[in-house]
């Protein structure tokens, strides 16, 4: 059961199926989706938010394999503003996207903060590996910031094309020595 996370700024609700209305109007923009996996069809159709969660993303939380939330303004919480999910795989283990309005304020750091302490505090991983394109900048920093490295390099398919992709990754004890040095 994914339970709801909370950050200085925002609430990280379990996702739902009947949050594919709000995604479906804030997702499919070129912006935010052309550095995800080219599993996302493009152009989007409009019914490709509620099928993907039907079909793809519920299933797999169902599973055990997923754990997935919407993000949403303490001060807005009716308004998902976007999502943010961790995976059970070898080298891709979180995967986010936030609307256009609310990019550029630190809102997804705080989100990777928080799946993240998750992922290595109560999943008990003990590595998180996030590919990304290097083209992909805000993306970087967010890794950069959360003390992460780059273990490897290769091409991966996007929305946009085959592109340079870098394998960031940190260890649950390069994690709690991160925490422990900001406090």
């Amino acid at each position: 059961m994914t339970p709801t996370l909370q950050t200085a700024r925002l609430i990280l609700l379990p996702l739902e199926l009947a949050d594919a209305t709000q995604t479906q109007t804030l997702f499919p923009h070129w912006e935010i989706v052309r550095y995800i996996r080219n599993a996302v069809p493009w152009p989007y159709p409009p019914d490709g938010a509620y099928k993907f969660y039907r079909d793809i993303t519920l299933p797999a939380v169902a599973r055990g394999e997923e754990w997935a939330w919407t993000l949403r303004l303490k001060s807005a919480p009716q308004q998902l503003i976007g999502a943010i999910s961790l995976f059970r795989s070898e080298t891709d283990n979180r995967g986010f996207w936030l609307g256009l309005p609310w990019q550029k304020q630190g809102l997804m750091t705080e989100a990777c903060d928080a799946v993240t302490d998750y992922w290595f505090e109560v999943l008990k991983f003990p590595v998180l590996r996030v590919p990304k394109a290097i083209a992909n900048a805000g993306s970087r920093r967010i890794s950069e910031k959360q003390g992460m490295r780059v273990i490897a390099r290769e091409d991966r398919d996007y929305v946009s094309g085959r592109l340079p992709s870098e394998i960031w990754e940190i260890t649950a004890e390069e994690w709690r020595q991160r925490k422990a040095s900001l406090k």
